[in-house]
């Protein structure tokens, strides 16, 4: 980077003393509301397990898919994938829906959505539609 590349070369003034420029620090990470740092940090456990992440890819294309389905897709037994699923639910990531004997489960986007738009409003300038990382820019499309 080129921060990095000014700090290790000198300056040479017109004096002939050398001095060294410090490199630019990256802004503070904003302070985010209580309520909402609890929920990231849940959602954000609960999606660092594979078979959990999995399962919200799976809802997320299909749209809704019963137990048995999610057993097939996953390659896991009906209480592990029961496991997880009652951990989505209880996290509000995910609902249910029962029909006969099967229970039919969906990703709840406005919940999550709304998790996302919220850290993205703390996290950006006032007013932009973009968060800019050293490497990435994550943009956002809302309803403005």
């Amino acid at each position: 980077m080129i921060s990095s590349n000014l700090a290790e070369h000198p300056a040479q003034s017109t004096s002939g003393i050398s001095a060294r420029r410090k490199p630019r620090r990256p802004p503070a990470f904003p302070h985010l509301p209580n309520q909402l740092e609890k929920e990231l940090v849940q959602v954000f456990k609960l999606l660092s397990d594979e078979t959990r992440l999995r399962v919200l890819f799976y809802l997320a294309r299909e749209g809704e898919l019963h137990v048995t389905a999610l057993c097939e897709k996953l390659g896991q037994s009906q209480p592990a994938v029961s496991h997880h699923l009652a951990l989505l639910r209880v996290a509000g990531l995910i609902e249910a829906r029962r029909d006969g004997k099967h229970n039919y489960y969906s990703v709840r986007q406005t919940h999550f959505h709304r998790i996302m738009e919220e850290l993205f409003k703390n996290i950006s300038d006032p007013g932009a539609a973009e968060i800019r990382f050293e490497d990435f820019v994550l943009t956002h499309e809302g309803d403005e």
